[in-house]
């Protein structure tokens, strides 16, 4: 396999993908950052800032002003883990946290963004908006056709400074069109939406430097999350249903997004819900009816920790 995937609910989209087998596409960041030594400070969120003039410091250093968005400064785990916002110099001083930081609070589009890098410039590029839910969850992200060009100009700027000599994927997430973090790999959630020969054309880059694809016809798709409550331990949905979904012309794929094997507690998962599944679509209508249809399955067929049997005297 070229594009080597960890999540097993991911493979579907790299499985058929025909590669030389010493070729190695990361979708991974504890891949990316010992694929890549003399780059893998992009992972540390604290540089990222200071490459910018954005106002940031290690917790310990006291804000001049709040609020404030404090966040460790590695997280190679993703899904916002331990992020927080104080408003004040007290929330801060009694929520500090060693390896953690504190940056400006960003305002803004907030953009997750794919783009193909040959020798430090940016040659393509594809943005993806999330709609939030509750408690650091996402509801669903809007595969966006259409181009961002002040984002696009300031990161390509950004990547010829600090990347120039880097050939491959790289994502960057921003918030008012500055870089919040930065990934040596693409997004592996919703390759699927970015049109056909669309993984044929990374795996070009990785094998001989060049960019190579159209882009031809694009369209908004859309990825719609279903997170369910945490503390119970779920199985995955039958084939049959997830093929019944499949059936319909506007869904891309389903994702299963856990392991049914592992305890609850050992997935990285944000406090608003437990992710179960992913729909990905080209019809937000039908990615969210068939949200629908998951939950449903979810909630009759979940399987809930035994409890304490309360005795009255």
């Amino acid at each position: 396999m070229a594009i080597v995937e960890h999540d097993p609910w991911r493979k579907q989209y790299f499985e058929h993908i025909e590669c030389p087998e010493d070729v190695f596409v990361s979708t991974d960041d504890l891949d990316s950052y010992r694929l890549y030594p003399e780059h893998r400070w992009i992972y540390n969120k604290l540089l990222i800032a200071e490459t910018q003039g954005i106002a940031c410091a290690p917790h310990g250093i006291l804000p001049e002003s709040y609020p404030v968005f404090s966040k460790p400064i590695y997280n190679l785990r993703g899904m916002g883990m331990e992020t927080r916002v104080f408003n004040s110099e007290q929330e801060y001083l009694a929520e500090r946290d060693p390896g953690h930081m504190w940056v400006e609070l960003l305002q803004g589009e907030h953009l997750s963004s794919d783009v193909a890098v040959v020798g430090g410039k940016a040659v393509w590029w594809r943005h993806v908006k999330g709609t939030p839910g509750p408690h650091q969850t996402f509801d669903y992200w809007t595969i966006l056709a259409a181009a961002r060009p002040q984002v696009e100009t300031y990161c390509a700027k950004w990547i010829a400074e600090n990347f120039a000599d880097y050939t491959g994927m790289m994502n960057v997430e921003t918030i008012g069109g500055r870089i919040i973090e930065g990934h040596l790999r693409f997004a592996d959630q919703w390759p699927d939406l970015y049109g056909e020969g669309w993984l044929d054309a990374v795996v070009k880059l990785y094998v001989d430097g060049n960019w190579d694809y159209p882009d031809q016809n694009r369209k908004d798709g859309f990825s719609v999350v279903l997170n369910v409550a945490h503390g119970a331990q779920y199985r995955y949905p039958p084939e049959d249903l997830v093929q019944e979904l499949l059936n319909s012309p506007s869904i891309s794929s389903v994702q299963s997004t856990f392991y049914e094997d592992k305890p609850p507690g050992q997935h990285a998962m944000p406090p608003g819900g437990f992710r179960v599944a992913i729909v990905n679509c080209f019809e937000l209508q039908a990615g969210l009816l068939a949200r629908q249809q998951l939950a449903l399955w979810f909630w009759e067929s979940r399987k809930l920790k035994p409890r304490r049997r309360r005795i009255r005297l």
